[in-house]
């Protein structure tokens, strides 16, 4: 009996391990909470970039990674490029914004 309580004790901490590490993050991937955190920014992100009158939201792609904001797509002026990169960095949780929009 003291075997068996051993043996399923020790799949139990397999398991809890496992799932543990299955959270985790690593360099190109997230963890569930960073997941999580970079959603709401990229969320953030692009209803500012709406609420700006001189940006059409439909044509900004808005992606986020670890706190890292990229936006792509296609835009009418460099003006636009840059108001784009300001709204994203203006956003709080944004650690920094890779602008890769291309004016067309």
């Amino acid at each position: 009996m003291v075997k068996r309580h051993r043996i399923l004790s020790f799949l139990v901490c397999i398991a809890l391990v496992t799932v543990y590490l299955g959270c985790a993050a690593t360099p190109k991937r997230e963890g569930t909470g960073e997941y999580l955190d970079d959603s709401a920014i990229t969320t953030k992100v692009k209803a500012a970039i709406f609420n700006d009158p001189s940006l059409k939201v439909f044509q900004i792609n808005v992606e986020t990674f670890k706190g890292e904001v990229q936006l792509s797509g296609f835009v009418d002026s460099s003006q636009s490029v840059s108001r784009a990169g300001e709204v994203a960095r203006g956003v709080k949780g944004v650690k920094s914004v890779k602008n890769n929009l291309i004016v067309k």
